[in-house]
């Protein structure tokens, strides 16, 4: 197909294209760029366009991916920058403290709530904590390798119900 036939094609289709846009964004200025960007992709990849092919839906569907694409990346730029000065902490040269107290009360309450735990939750669940894999515990307790992830399943639920400051 030449270049020619192939923009013609295009652009007697084009007008379709329009609501879809303005359906996708909700928005007229956006749904204009989409447009703009859409024919702009559909003439770039002409050669990966075959005779034959519903000209409508290989368009819409470049419409369709460019907004999915545009949409993930607004989605991972929503970041707040704080504009404010921050001189003051530009020369600091104090180290932070850890709290070690703190720490080990934790883990003491940690310890105690697995200690807690029936038998049958805590052997699986103690021998996962020291890093053995799934495989290994079931060998080592002789269990199936489903029952020992649902053991240590409901063992981390029940913990996470005893130790709600986490």
């Amino acid at each position: 197909m030449s270049t020619i036939e192939f923009n013609e094609m295009l652009v007697s289709n084009a007008e379709f294209l329009k609501p879809f846009a303005i359906t996708l964004t909700k928005d007229n200025e956006q749904a204009k760029d989409l447009f703009q960007e859409t024919l702009y992709r559909a003439i770039a990849n002409q050669d990966k366009y075959h005779v034959g092919t519903n000209i409508k839906a290989w368009l819409y569907t470049i419409m369709r991916n460019i907004f999915i694409n545009n949409y993930r990346r607004k989605a991972k730029q929503q970041t707040i920058f704080d504009s404010t000065p921050n001189d003051f902490l530009l020369n600091i040269k104090q180290a932070a403290v850890s709290n070690d107290a703190i720490a080990k009360l934790n883990m003491k309450e940690v310890q105690a709530a697995i200690h807690e735990l029936p038998e049958i939750f805590r052997n699986p669940f103690m021998l996962y904590y020291d890093g053995f894999k799934y495989h290994e515990i079931a060998d080592i307790l002789q269990e199936p390798l489903g029952t020992i992830k649902s053991r240590i399943h409901f063992a981390r639920k029940i913990l996470k119900e005893q130790i709600t400051r986490y």
